[in-house]
């Protein structure tokens, strides 16, 4: 039951590959996301689940495979590249700076893709031209009222959120979000739950979680990594009622 790439794909993933030593870390991985859906990616500790989205986002180089976002190979393309076609990556290790209100941390997203850095001639905070499209982020996320408390005094699902209204800012066309739920209690998940699923509108988004309640909640198709190799990918109903799967990660023996 694993799936090959479709024609509408956004990111389409081919034949993917990357060893340590004899160690398999992805094994020929074919997978792709689809506009407007949410693809899990799902299996135990250890099958590659990070590996593969270091690959995706160009952090890792493959040792053999094909990577394609909107259409064009990005493997030969580094993190900034890829970031600057509109893949968006987060949720890993936080870039926030947290000293900075979350308007200021947009800003700085917004007068990156603008691709200045430097306003000499008029107070940054009143530039209409990085304050007015920051907001339009933060209001798209649900953080308009917050955003001039500093990013150190929001809670954890509101850095995450600010995190994706930075991605916005930058013009993200595709989301690889590695674990959002993780150190977040049952209300938490169940706010970034709501969240993400009104974030397929803006971009599909590959994620990679351990809460399953939320994968099963939020997932268009879902594909599972075992020893870095994709043993099933399909919709949640067909994931559930998949022996292999219920054998290799959802704890079913049967």
């Amino acid at each position: 039951m694993v799936e090959s790439s479709g024609p509408d794909a956004v990111l389409s993933i081919r034949d993917l590959c990357k060893s340590f030593g004899a160690l398999k870390a992805t094994d020929h991985v074919s997978l792709d996301l689809r506009d407007g859906e949410i693809h899990a990616l799902i299996g135990p500790n250890g099958a590659g689940k990070s590996t593969l989205i270091h690959q995706i986002a160009g952090t890792l180089r493959p040792d053999a495979g094909e990577i394609d976002f909107l259409g064009q190979p990005v493997g030969h393309l580094g993190v900034a590249e890829r970031a600057r076609l509109g893949l968006g990556r987060s949720f890993q290790v936080s870039s926030l700076a947290p000293e900075f209100s979350a308007l200021r941390n947009v800003m700085l997203a917004v007068q990156s893709r603008q691709g200045s850095s430097f306003r000499f001639f008029r107070p940054v905070m009143r530039d209409a031209s990085l304050v007015d499209p920051a907001m339009a982020a933060l209001e798209r996320v649900g953080l308009k009222d917050r955003a001039r408390i500093p990013a150190a005094e929001l809670s954890h699902g509101e850095r995450r959120q600010l995190e994706i209204a930075i991605a916005l800012a930058l013009g993200s066309r595709a989301f690889l979000l590695d674990e959002p739920m993780a150190g977040m209690g049952p209300e938490g998940s169940r706010q970034l739950t709501g969240f993400l699923d009104r974030l397929r509108g803006e971009a599909p988004i590959l994620l990679i979680e351990h809460d399953m309640d939320a994968v099963f909640a939020l997932a268009d198709r879902v594909s599972v990594l075992v020893y870095g190799r994709v043993i099933a990918s399909g919709s949640v109903d067909e994931i559930r009622n998949d022996a292999e799967v219920r054998r290799a990660y959802l704890g079913d023996p049967a």
